[in-house]
C-alpha cells in the first residue's frame, strides 16, 4: 500500500499530509526494529526520531550532553543496515589550541542498543560530567508518521535506568555501568566520568519494549534477535565498474535487515516491504523479492511461499492484499491480484532454480488454488480486471496472468496433474486478443495501452508498469516464455522505453513526462520505481535490446551512487541534466525489499543465467555489449550447488564453477 494509505489522517491545521520525510535520516533496520535520527545522532523527539520495536516507539529522546554542552557533531553514517556510528568532539578548558582532546563515539543498533565511548587524547586526566536526557511517548509508528504522537510520558527510576508505561505496555532503558544519579522527573541519567590521559570510558544503554502481559502474542521483551540466518548464498561480484560491487553488497545487507520470521513457522523467512513505513509482510513485495533472489538460492522463495500459502483464502484461492494508489488516470490497484498471480510464477521458477521436490510439491495445491482464482476472475473477454470484479484491465496484470497461465501449465505437467493444455490454450488466446485490443497504432509506430477501462476504452498513458510486458518468465530447458507482444511490437516498445519522456536518465518514470498529470514526485505519476526499472532492463536484455537495457542499467547504477548505493523504493523522475542528482522522494521506504532485490536482479541480468535444475541444464546468455566491462559472479546457486560465471569485456561467458552433471544448454 502507498504511504498515504498506510498512515492515519493528518491533524487539522497542518498543511502537509502523509508520512514524515526520512530521506536524509540515518536509519538502522533489523526488522521489526529500527532506529531513526538525524546525522548528528541525537534523538530529540522530532519527527520520526527514536528507537522502534514492533511498530511502537520505545524511545523518542536520547540527548547526550558532556560538561553541560551537546557534543559538536562530526560524522554520522551507517556501518551496516542495522548499525550506525556517530562521531563528535567536545571542547573543554583543557584544550590548548584548536584541536579538541575529547571525542565521543556513539555506535547504535536497530535492536535498541547504544554504546557511548568518551575518549581523552590529552596529556591530563579529565573529570567530565555526562548526562543523557531520555523520554518517550510509546506511540505507534503510524501516529508518529502522521504528526500526532502524543505527549511525553512520566518516567520512574527502575534498576539502573528509567521506565515508562502506557496502556499496559512499558519501555525500559537500562544503563551499564549504572548512573551515578537518576532524576525521573526530568528523565535524566548522570555520570561523573574520570577519563585518564589516552584513556576511554564506555556507557551502554539498552532500550527494551515490554508488551502488555495479556497480549495474545506476548513474548520475551526485546527486539529481533541479532542473528537471523540469511536464506541465500554469499554471492560475490567482481566488475570493472566497482560501483556494481558496492551496490550488490549494500543491497544484500539491506535485504538481510528486512528479514522476518513467520510467527506460525519461525523457520520460514520472508522480507518486510521496507522501512520505516511498511516493516511487515506485504505479499506482493515479498514475492518479488524472493523471485529476484532466486540466483542466490531458493530458501527465501520457499519460506515466502509457505508463509503466503498459510494466509491464502482457501475458498477463493486469493492471496491477501491492499489497495494501492495507481496514478492520475486509473483507480487504485489491489496488490492481492498481483500476489495471487505471482505466487504461481515464483513456485515454478524456484523449481527451475532447484527448489527440492519435497518442498515444491506440497506447495502445488496452493498454486492450483491461485489458478482457480484466475479462472474465475477473468472476464468474458479473457482479461483479468484489477481490482476484480469491475476494475480496469491493466496491461501489467495481463502480463502477470499470462505468465501465471504458462507457469501453471508447467507445474501441472511436472506433477502429472490435469489441465496444462487448457492453460496453454488460454494463454495463446490472451496473446491473440492482447496484441489486437491493447496495441494502439499511431504515426510513431504504436504503443501498448496502459489499460482498458471497463467499457473497453483504452487508457493510452504509458509508464514503467508496462515493463512487465517484457518479463515473460523462465520455462524448461533454460528458455523464456513467449510474451504478450509480438516481435514487431516488442521492438517498438523497446524504442519507447529508450525515449526521454519515459527514461529519466536515472530510471523509468511511472508516467510519461508527456502525459497529462505527470508529476516527478508522483508514486504512479512520474517518480522512478527501482524494481520496475530493473524488471524492464532485464526484460530488454533478454529480448536482445541491449542498448536500451544498458541505458537503464547505467542510469540506476548512477542513481545508486547518489544514494550511497542504498537505493530507495522510488525517487523523483526529474530529467537528468548536468549538475543534477536524483532527488529523494520524501515518503519513500529506504531500505525497501523490492528496490534492493531489484538491484540484485539487474546485476544478475548481466550474466543471463537461465537454469533448468530438474533437467540438469543451464543456459548462460550474457549481455554481449558488456555495459559494465568484465564481470565475475560467484556464489550463485543452482539446485543448491555453487555456480560461478565470468563475462569478458567482449561479452563472452565462461562457466567457472558448476555442479557435477550440469550441462550447458544451447
Amino acid at each position: 500500500m502507498s504511504p498515504q494509505q498506510n498512515t492515519p489522517p493528518t491533524p487539522a491545521g497542518r498543511p502537509d499530509r502523509g508520512p514524515r520525510p526520512v530521506h536524509d535520516a540515518v536509519m538502522c533496520v533489523a526488522a521489526p526494529s529500527l532506529a531513526v535520527s538525524a546525522g548528528h545522532g541525537q534523538l530529540l523527539g522530532h519527527d520520526l526520531d527514536g528507537f522502534y520495536q514492533d511498530g511502537r516507539r520505545v524511545l523518542a529522546r536520547c540527548e547526550l550532553r558532556i560538561a553541560g554542552s551537546a557534543p559538536i557533531p562530526v560524522q554520522g553514517r551507517l556501518l551496516t543496515a542495522g548499525r550506525a556510528r556517530f562521531m563528535a568532539v567536545v571542547r573543554t578548558g583543557a584544550d590548548g589550541g584548536p584541536d579538541p582532546a575529547v571525542t565521543v563515539e556513539r555506535v547504535r543498533t536497530a535492536a535498541g542498543v547504544e554504546r557511548i565511548t568518551v575518549h581523552n587524547t590529552g596529556p591530563r586526566g579529565l573529570r567530565l560530567p555526562l548526562e543523557v536526557s531520555l523520554g518517550t511517548d510509546l506511540a505507534d509508528l503510524a501516529a508518529v508518521a502522521s504528526g500526532r504522537p502524543g505527549p511525553d510520558l512520566p518516567a520512574s527510576v527502575c534498576d539502573s535506568g528509567l521506565r515508562w508505561s502506557r496502556d499496559g505496555a512499558g519501555a525500559r532503558i537500562t544503563a551499564h555501568p549504572a548512573p551515578d544519579s537518576a532524576l525521573a522527573s526530568a528523565g535524566l541519567l548522570r555520570w561523573d566520568l574520570a577519563v585518564p590521559p589516552g584513556g576511554s570510558r564506555v556507557i551502554e544503554l539498552r532500550a527494551v519494549l515490554e508488551p502488555p502481559a495479556d497480549a495474545p502474542s506476548a513474548r520475551s521483551p526485546g527486539a529481533r534477535e541479532v542473528t537471523v540466518p540469511v536464506p541465500w548464498s554469499a554471492a560475490e561480484m567482481s566488475c570493472d565498474d566497482a560501483r556494481a560491487e558496492a551496490l550488490l553488497g549494500t543491497s544484500l545487507d539491506d535485504l538481510s535487515a528486512l528479514l522476518l520470521r513467520d510467527p506460525a513457522q519461525p523457520a520460514d523467512l520472508h522480507t518486510a516491504a521496507g522501512a520505516p513505513w511498511r516493516l511487515g509482510l506485504a505479499p506482493a513485495d515479498a514475492l518479488w523479492a524472493a523471485r529476484m533472489m532466486l540466483p542466490l538460492g531458493t530458501r527465501l522463495a520457499a519460506g515466502t511461499l509457505r508463509t503466503l500459502a498459510r494466509r491464502q483464502d482457501p475458498g477463493s484461492g486469493r492471496i491477501p492484499g491492499v489497495l494501492r494508489h495507481a496514478g492520475p488516470h486509473l483507480p487504485p490497484t489491489c496488490s492481492g491480484v498481483e500476489a495471487t498471480l505471482l505466487f504461481v510464477t515464483v513456485l515454478a521458477e524456484a523449481r527451475r532454480w532447484g527448489l527440492p521436490e519435497r518442498e515444491a510439491e506440497p506447495l502445488l495445491p496452493a498454486a492450483e488454488r491461485c489458478l482457480r482464482w484466475l479462472l474465475t476472475a477473468a472476464g468474458d473477454d479473457g482479461y483479468v480486471p484489477d481490482p476484480a470484479p469491475g476494475g480496469p484491465a491493466r496491461c501489467e496484470v495481463q502480463a502477470h496472468a499470462h505468465r501465471a497461465m504458462l507457469h501453471g501449465a508447467d507445474l501441472l505437467d511436472a506433477y502429472d496433474r490435469p489441465g496444462a493444455d487448457g492453460w496453454r490454450e488460454r494463454a495463446a488466446e490472451l496473446r491473440r486478443a492482447f496484441r489486437e485490443d491493447f496495441w494502439l497504432d499511431d504515426r510513431a509506430g504504436g504503443r501498448p495501452a496502459a489499460a482498458l477501462a471497463p467499457d473497453g476504452r483504452p487508457v493510452p498513458h504509458l509508464g514503467s508498469a508496462a515493463g512487465h510486458l517484457l518479463d515473460t518468465g523462465l520455462l524448461g530447458g533454460g528458455g523464456l516464455a513467449e510474451g504478450l507482444l509480438d516481435k514487431v511490437q516488442t521492438e517498438q516498445f523497446a524504442r519507447l522505453f529508450g525515449a526521454p519522456d519515459l527514461d529519466s536518465g536515472w530510471g523509468l518514470r511511472t508516467l510519461s513526462a508527456k502525459a497529462p498529470g505527470h508529476n516527478p514526485f508522483g508514486h504512479r505519476g512520474g517518480a522512478v520505481r527501482v524494481h520496475e526499472t530493473a524488471v524492464a532492463a532485464a526484460g530488454l536484455a533478454a529480448a536482445g535490446y541491449e542498448k536500451e537495457a544498458a541505458s537503464l542499467l547505467r542510469g540506476l547504477l548512477d542513481a545508486s551512487e547518489a544514494f550511497g548505493h542504498r537505493l530507495p523504493e522510488m525517487y523523483a523522475g526529474e530529467q537528468r541534466a548536468a549538475g543534477r542528482a536524483p532527488a529523494p522522494h520524501p515518503s519513500a521506504g529506504r531500505p525497501a525489499a523490492v528496490a534492493a532485490a531489484g538491484a540484485v536482479h539487474l546485476l544478475m541480468s548481466l550474466a543471463g543465467v537461465r537454469p533448468d535444475a530438474p533437467e540438469r541444464i543451464v543456459a548462460v546468455r550474457p549481455m554481449g555489449s558488456a555495459p559494465l566491462g568484465a564481470v565475475q559472479l560467484s556464489g550463485l546457486r543452482i539446485a543448491g550447488e555453487p555456480f560461478a560465471v565470468r563475462i569478458s569485456r567482449l561479452g563472452m561467458a565462461m562457466v567457472e564453477e558448476a555442479a557435477p552433471g550440469l550441462q550447458l544448454g544451447a
